[in-house]
């Protein structure tokens, strides 16, 4: 890989930029990824979060209040994927207002996880899981610097 300037060079590099075109450049490709199944990120993660509810289903104003803030999606765009995904029959909502995945919403499911674990694959391409690790823990630690918040696992 050629980089775009030497390690002097980069250290003098705007990271408001990289992390800019780093998001805008892996986002794409995962939206890319989603859309050759006919999802888009709000949908995919609302799947996810009734897959991993099992039978027991998920609150949907759990998953709506979960995906809006740290994601910046707004509550609007994720109550908009759980009436999608309700329309398309991939999620059930019982009277009490739970969630559930459908065996049709698995199947999607399943067939775009497997196609966003190639991306995610291609995104860490050539990148050590230690070099990863470390790129998170500095931006992690910008955020802290200027007072900003992150997702907490």
């Amino acid at each position: 890989m050629d980089y775009s300037h030497d390690d002097a060079g980069l250290a003098r590099q705007p990271i408001g930029y990289w992390s800019w075109a780093a998001h805008e450049a892996t986002v794409t490709h995962i939206r890319s990824a989603l859309a050759e199944h006919g999802l888009t990120q709000p949908p995919w993660w609302v799947l996810n979060q009734a897959l991993g509810a099992g039978a027991e289903g998920v609150d949907r104003a759990k998953v709506v209040d979960l995906l809006s803030h740290p994601l910046d999606t707004g509550p609007d765009t994720v109550e908009a994927a759980v009436d999608e995904l309700l329309e398309g029959a991939l999620i059930t909502q019982d009277e009490e207002a739970r969630l559930r995945i459908t065996p049709e919403g698995r199947a999607l499911r399943d067939r775009a996880y497997a196609r966003v674990a190639r991306a995610h694959a291609e995104i860490h391409e050539g990148i050590p899981d230690e070099e990863f690790v470390a790129a998170l823990k500095v931006l992690q630690r910008m955020i802290h610097n200027v007072g900003g918040e992150a997702l907490r696992g």
